[in-house]
């Protein structure tokens, strides 16, 4: 998988196709529309239809390819896409992006504890500083103090 394969479906997945979920869209009824519009669901919990509009060949391509397709693959879990999307966007300090993947990350139901370790096994290779800004962005997520569900 070559590193603009990876940059665009991470950038996708940060920026993320919210307003697909608002009415001005028109209804769509392909199976991967469907499913992509599922997986959405299921990530994004409480999703604000409102928060970034995205143009409609983006939305369709962040629904029907990047959450009808990617995140349906049967050879990772998704969790293990969640953990590998994660690291990707600790590795490259995209914190914006994080506070979205690290909340999907939670909701999926991945303990705090490996999120925690994926970024120190990453500022081996990306970079203390990279670290230190994830650190603090999953703090901003996911506080230490809060109780978590087992």
């Amino acid at each position: 998988m070559s590193i603009k394969y990876i940059a665009i479906h991470i950038m996708s997945c940060a920026i993320l196709s919210f307003s697909a979920f608002s009415e001005e869209l028109p209804v769509e009824t392909s199976d991967r529309h469907q499913k992509g519009m599922a997986m959405a669901g299921k990530l994004f919990p409480g999703l604000d239809p409102d928060a970034l509009a995205l143009p409609k060949k983006f939305q369709k391509y962040t629904i029907e390819h990047l959450f009808g397709d990617v995140w349906q693959g049967t050879e990772i879990s998704l969790q293990e896409r969640s953990l590998a999307t994660c690291a990707a966007l600790i590795a490259m300090n995209r914190t914006s992006e994080q506070k979205i993947h690290f909340a999907v990350a939670r909701n999926i139901g991945i303990p705090r504890e490996k999120l925690e370790e994926i970024i120190a096994h990453v500022a081996h290779y990306a970079g203390w500083p990279v670290a230190m800004s994830s650190f603090h962005t999953l703090n901003a997520v996911w506080p230490t103090n809060e109780v978590t569900k087992d």
